[in-house]
């Protein structure tokens, strides 16, 4: 029996999509299902999974509030809805949980705010709490905070906040669903960064920035501190079009960093040195416009992208060796998706 794994999308519902969609990848057929709609949500831009894979939280906007959706996965894979915990204001952008299911995490690019929610017994989420950013940048759209991302240290002692509207990356000490601010690495000015990894040692993180169209290399110095070691360009600098950072993923060996581009419409494929900076291996054309998201399945033999623009899902073959990239399918209709998330390999 060929072995499947079960993905989500989560999409902008603003044209076509309806919520969040669910598809399969069939690793030695090497194929991707046409995702169904698994949930009608408004604009579940952004997902996570708990790692037992009994739940999963959405981004939503309800009415005037914006704020979480938390569901339960079916044995069918099916999704159950448990509750949804709101504020006045827009949805956030990011969510994230941490390894024991406990504590879930949210950014809001618009609000300034990233919210710590505790998990109840049955996955439904409790009232977050909010801790709010202030301060802007050199840049047009840095006129306010804009948050977006918040994840947990590899210790989960701290969570890590990273800030495009003023560049920072902002830690804070976990007491329970309680943030406190502790340290703050201020980034190139205008660099506006969005989204961060570990790396699976612990000792190094890397940053994909959204406005400067960089990877920053940071040395994890613990106790939530970093140190700056490398910034490296995503795309070529012959390219002169519009083009904006998105998302950025390692793989679990530690080897490869792969960060998307939004206007070059690629994924850059960087090797990580010995010293734990990056060397480019190549760019990959996502065959589509506007590549917001993409994830390394579970045996990471492949990555499967969306284009939010083209409404298309991208299925690549990973090689494991030389972390290059070859394109298996390309014309998967996935209506405004910008976030795929796989079930958990148990």
């Amino acid at each position: 029996m060929s072995k499947k794994f079960i993905g989500y999308l989560g999409a902008y519902t603003k044209r076509e999509s309806k919520g969040v969609y669910r598809f399969e990848l069939d690793v030695e057929q090497r194929t991707v299902s046409t995702p169904e709609l698994a949930a009608e949500l408004d604009n579940p831009t952004y997902l996570t999974v708990s790692h037992d894979n009994k739940f999963l939280y959405a981004v939503h906007k309800e009415g005037e509030e914006g704020g979480l959706q938390a569901f339960r996965i079916t044995n069918e894979a099916d999704l159950e809805s448990l509750n949804g915990q709101f504020a006045p204001g827009s949805a956030p952008c990011h969510v994230s949980i941490n390894n024991d299911n406990s504590l879930v995490l949210s950014a809001n690019y618009h609000t300034k705010e990233a919210r710590a929610y505790k998990v109840d017994s049955n996955g439904s989420l409790l009232e977050g709490k909010p801790v709010t950013h202030e301060g802007s940048g050199p840049h047009e759209r840095q006129e306010k905070p804009h948050l977006h991302y918040a994840g947990f240290t590899p210790d989960e002692e701290y969570a890590i906040v990273v800030d495009l509207g003023t560049d920072t990356v902002t830690s804070y000490k976990v007491d329970e669903d309680i943030l406190r601010r502790e340290q703050e690495l201020q980034t190139r000015a205008g660099s506006g960064p969005r989204h961060l990894v570990f790396h699976p040692n612990g000792e190094y993180a890397y940053v994909m920035t959204e406005l400067s169209n960089e990877v920053i290399t940071l040395k994890y110095v613990g106790n939530g501190s970093f140190e700056e070691l490398q910034y490296i360009a995503t795309i070529p600098s012959d390219f002169t079009e519009n083009s904006q950072g998105s998302a950025i993923h390692i793989s679990s060996d530690g080897k490869f960093i792969y960060a998307g581009n939004r206007g070059h419409n690629s994924i850059a494929v960087f090797e990580i040195q010995d010293d734990f900076t990056l060397k480019l291996v190549e760019w990959t054309s996502t065959e589509g416009d506007w590549p917001r998201d993409f994830v390394l399945d579970p045996t990471e033999n492949f990555i499967v992208a969306t284009n939010q623009e083209s409404d298309n899902m991208v299925l690549f073959e990973r090689n494991k060796e030389t972390g290059k990239l070859t394109v298996l399918q390309k014309d998967i209709y996935a209506p405004e998706a910008v976030c795929v998330k796989f079930l958990y390999d148990k």
